[in-house]
């Protein structure tokens, strides 16, 4: 079989746009943290989270549009198996860290009943108009309580908490990271945001582009193709910056981009994408959202416990990601 050369080619442009993008993505988002009080972790789970989720709720929304059911919801459920699986695992891997109770009893609570409500809504095979919106109400319920949390000062309380246990290597940011005037860093810092946001969104889309044609020009199912080449393809900004930000030991950044990109996955991606259009999906949808209430099941536990991640279990969530992958490609 012959790979089509634009596929190629946008495969690769991508893969270097999103690696870029990662990194003034990661610079900037930190920065702008320390210099507005906000802790590093609130800044994964909100900026650098949503802003990696882009490309699938593009991805998503314009499968929706299109009728593609399969490839919006494969693509959001696959993408929290790698974000769970591949993502997380490779941060423990390269950095085992601990993670602070509010992190637990917040957001990975949250993410682990994000993946309980997907299971609900998914349960007859079609995800209504109704769903989404009550979707889009839950991911507001979750914004305004990290709100609650900067404004009654328990962000500020985890930030201290968690500086004891990890420190941002400045020396690995990107070149142009000295320190300047303050309104001149301050601006430097957004327009880094806002580049690597646009960086990320155009690589993220021209990889997942070049990924599905030479996919479908091998015959691979719609289904197939949404749940793990687009899953992956899409998920790519969120592994590059989780481990941009971890080799940087920024794990706070690194940890909470992947949980708030489970959770806007579920209740953002596929609350937009039901809301403008119903949408009905294969039955091969149960058995991968089994697979993901394994992994989510399996991260909350290990975290309940220890409050940390080691290595090995970076591993072994490597493990069952790329399980997922294998099973429904052999599916």
């Amino acid at each position: 079989m012959m790979v089509p050369v634009g596929d190629a080619v946008a495969f690769v442009a991508g893969m270097f746009a999103l690696w870029i993008g990662a990194r003034l993505l990661v610079t900037g988002a930190s920065r702008l943290a320390s210099a507005a009080g906000v802790s590093a972790l609130v800044v994964g789970l909100t900026v650098v989270a949503f802003g990696t989720s882009a490309p699938e709720l593009v991805v998503s929304t314009g499968a929706a549009l299109e009728g593609q059911g399969n490839v919006a919801v494969g693509n959001v459920v696959g993408s929290n198996v790698f974000n769970l699986g591949i993502i997380l695992g490779a941060v423990a891997t390269l950095s085992p860290f601990r993670i602070t109770g509010q992190l637990l009893r917040r957001d990975v609570l949250t993410m682990a009943a994000s993946t309980v409500v997907a299971a609900a809504v998914l349960a007859n095979a079609v995800v209504s108009r109704l769903d989404g919106a009550i979707l889009l109400v839950l991911l507001g319920c979750y914004l305004g309580a990290l709100g609650l949390a900067i404004r009654t000062g328990d962000d500020a309380a985890a930030n201290g908490a968690s500086a004891s246990l990890e420190a941002v290597d400045r020396s690995s940011l990107p070149v142009g990271s000295t320190a300047v005037g303050g309104a001149t860093r301050l601006g430097l810092d957004i327009v880094s945001v806002v580049a690597g946001l646009a960086l990320v969104i155009v690589g993220g889309r021209l990889l997942v582009d070049g990924a599905v044609g030479v996919a479908l020009t091998a015959g691979v199912s719609e289904w197939v193709v949404g749940a793990t080449i687009v899953a992956a393809g899409t998920s790519v900004p969120e592994l590059v910056t989780s481990v941009v930000a971890a080799r940087g030991e920024n794990v706070s950044i690194a940890a909470g981009n992947v949980v708030g990109s489970s959770v806007f996955n579920v209740l953002g991606v596929l609350g937009v994408a039901a809301s403008i259009r119903p949408l009905t999906v294969a039955p091969a949808v149960f058995p991968a959202l089994a697979w993901l209430a394994v992994l989510t099941a399996f991260t909350t536990a290990v975290l309940a416990t220890g409050r940390r991640l080691t290595r090995l279990e970076g591993v072994a969530l490597i493990a069952l990601g790329a399980s997922y992958w294998v099973g429904s490609v052999v599916a």
